[in-house]
C-alpha cells in the first residue's frame, strides 16, 4: 500500500497510524535537517502528543539548506510527508506510521523559502539536527569559526545566505523589524552544550554584519540546551525491503532501536508543546545527563568502531560478539570514564554502561561500523578529547583512552588487517590519512594534528602511552594490543 494521507486506513492492522485529523494541523516548529534522526526522535515526541489529542497547533515544517536535501523533500512531498518508523528489537518488529510533520521549505538558492517560513509568527521554534561538524566551529576549541568561507559569505550577504545559521538570522531580523516577536532556537545534534554552542555561532554570525540585530538576538531570542539519544541506523536496501515486507510502500522508513531519551533545558521564549507527557524529561541538569551519554555511548561506539573497521566487521552488534572488543568496551568506560560521569537521576554511570551494552549488542538494529566511526574528526573531538584532556589534568588512568586513539589513528591508514581498503570516511579523510601513514614510524605526528588534540599533544604521558599502542598496533594487530591492555 502506498503511503499517503488516503492511504494510511487501509494499511496492515498492525501498523498504528494517526489517530488525529492531520488537515487540521497548524505548523508551529520548522526543522532544519530532515534525516532519519529527527524523524525516529523529535518527530516521534510530537506524534505521540497529537495522538492525545494534544500540540495540534506545533506540526513540524521540514527544512534543508543543500542541494541533497532536495531529494529527501521530493520522496517526502510524494507520500505527504509521512514516514513509517520500525522498531527493531530482539522480541519481535512493530511500525508505526508518524504524520507529525506537514510540509518541507523548497530548497533554492538563497534559501528564500526557509526565510520567509520562518518569519511566519505561527513558526514558535526552530529546531536542528545538522550533525556535530555543522556549527562552522574551530575543531581545536569547539568555538564559533567566523572566518569560514560559508560565513564569511553569509556576513556579506545576510538577505541571500548559504547556511542554516544565516536563514535564521535573516528571519530573525525580520520578525524583529515586523514586531512579531522571536523564536525559540533548538539544537538537537550531539554536542556539549548545544544550545550554547547554537547561540554563539547565530550571536556570532549577526555580529558581522548587524551588531544591533544581535544585540536584540542576546536579549530576546532563547537556546535552550537538550540531549537526545537513540540508535537510529541508515535506510538502505534492508530497510527498504523490510517496510514492504510490512505491506507499506514507504521510500524513505527509518529503523531505531525500542529506546529513546530527550531531556530539554525549560528555556523556550516562545512556548513549547508538552514533550514531558510523552516521556520527555523537562531539567536544569541537561550537561550532566548529556555527559552521560556523549561519554559513554557517543564516546563507546568510537571505542567499539574504530577495533572493529580494522578487523573487518561490518555492524556494531557483530562487534559485540567479538571476543575482546565487548570487553575493551566495557573496561574503558568502567575504568576511565564512569569515574568522572555524574550520577544522574534514576541511573548510575555504571548502571548506562549496562544500558549501553544491552543497546549495543541487539542484533535487531543493523547499525554499521562504517556509519558509526563516520566523522572521526568531530566525533572524537566531541566525545572522547575533552574527557582525556581532563583525565590528563587529574593524573587518572587513561591507557585505554589513549588506546583508543591509537585506534582511529590506526583506522585512518586506510587499510584493514586483510589488506582491503577503508573508503574515505570523514570530511578530511585525506589529512586523516596522509597523517596516519606518517605516524607508522613517527606516532608524535598524529598528534600534532593541534585542531584536534591542542595541547594534549604536549602531555608526556598521553604521548607516551599513544606511542606504545600505536606502535603495538602496527606491529601485532588489533587482538594481540588489546589483550596487552585487558591484561594491565
Amino acid at each position: 500500500m502506498k503511503l499517503r494521507n488516503t492511504t494510511i486506513q487501509n494499511l496492515p492492522d498492525s501498523v498504528l497510524v494517526p489517530t488525529y485529523d492531520r488537515s487540521a494541523l497548524t505548523p508551529g516548529i520548522v526543522h532544519i535537517g530532515v534525516g532519519n534522526f529527527h524523524r525516529a526522535h523529535q518527530a516521534w515526541y510530537l506524534h505521540r502528543l497529537m495522538q492525545e489529542g494534544k500540540a495540534q497547533d506545533w506540526a513540524i515544517i521540514g527544512a534543508g539548506v543543500r542541494d541533497y536535501d532536495s531529494a529527501q523533500r521530493s520522496k517526502l512531498e510524494a507520500q505527504d510527508y509521512l514516514t513509517t518508523l520500525i522498531e527493531l528489537d530482539p522480541s519481535g518488529t512493530s511500525a508505526e506510521v508518524v504524520g507529525s510533520m506537514i510540509d518541507y521549505v523548497p530548497i533554492e538558492d538563497g534559501n528564500q523559502p526557509l526565510i520567509q517560513q520562518m518569519t511566519d509568527p505561527r513558526i514558535r521554534i526552530v529546531s536542528l539536527t545538522v550533525t556535530e561538524g555543522g556549527y562552522y566551529l574551530d575543531p581545536a576549541d569547539k568555538r564559533f569559526a567566523p572566518t569560514h568561507p560559508d560565513i564569511a559569505f553569509d556576513a556579506q550577504n545576510p538577505t541571500t545566505p548559504k547556511t542554516a545559521f544565516g536563514a535564521i538570522v535573516a528571519a530573525l531580523k525580520a520578525r524583529r523589524d515586523a514586531g512579531s516577536g522571536p523564536f525559540t532556537c533548538m539544537s538537537c545534534d550531539n554536542l556539549p552544550g548545544n544550545g550554547r554552542i547554537l547561540k554563539e555561532v547565530v550571536i556570532g554570525l549577526a555580529n558581522l554584519s548587524d551588531p544591533d540585530l544581535a544585540r536584540w538576538i542576546e536579549s530576546n531570542v532563547s537556546f535552550p540546551n537538550s540531549m537526545v539519544d537513540c540508535i537510529v541506523p541508515a535506510t538502505g536496501p534492508n530497510e527498504l525491503e523490510l517496510v514492504q515486507q510490512l505491506g507499506v510502500d514507504d521510500m524513505v522508513p527509518v529503523t531505531h532501536e525500542n529506546f529513546r531519551q530527550w531531556v530539554i533545558e525549560d528555556a523556550f521564549c516562545a512556548g513549547r508543546p508538552a514533550w514531558e507527557d510523552v516521556g520527555a524529561t523537562i531539567s536544569d541538569r541537561v550537561h550532566d545527563f548529556e555527559a552521560m551519554k556523549l561519554q559513554l555511548l557517543n564516546g563507546g561506539h568510537q571505542i567499539v568502531a574504530n577495533p572493529a573497521e580494522i578487523v573487518g566487521i561490518s555492524t556494531i552488534s557483530e562487534a559485540m560478539e567479538h571476543r575482546l572488543i565487548k570487553r575493551l568496551f566495557r573496561k574503558i568506560a568502567l575504568a576511565e570514564i564512569a569515574p568522572h560521569i555524574e550520577t544522574v537521576p534514576g541511573c548510575t554511570p555504571e548502571q548506562y554502561v549496562d544500558l549501553v551494552d544491552v543497546r549495543f549488542s541487539n542484533p535487531a538494529i543493523v547499525d554499521t561500523v562504517r556509519r558509526v566511526a563516520f566523522d572521526g574528526s568531530s566525533r572524537h573531538t566531541g566525545a572522547l578529547l575533552p574527557l582525556i584532556r581532563l583525565a590528563a589534568s587529574q593524573n587518572a588512568p587513561i591507557d585505554g583512552l589513549a588506546l583508543s586513539q591509537a585506534l582511529w589513528a590506526r583506522m585512518c591508514t586506510g587499510t584493514r588487517e586483510n589488506g582491503s581498503s577503508i573508503e574515505p570516511n570523514d570530511p578530511v579523510w585525506e589529512q586523516l590519512m596522509a597523517v596516519a601513514n606518517e605516524a607508522r614510524q613517527n606516532p608524535q605526528a598524529w598528534l600534532e594534528q593541534r585542531e584536534f588534540y591542542g595541547s594534549l599533544a604536549d602531555d608526556p604521558n598521553f604521548s607516551a602511552k599513544f606511542a606504545l599502542w600505536l606502535k603495538q598496533l602496527h606491529l601485532e594487530g588489533v587482538e594481540a594490543t588489546i589483550v596487552t591492555y585487558l591484561n594491565t
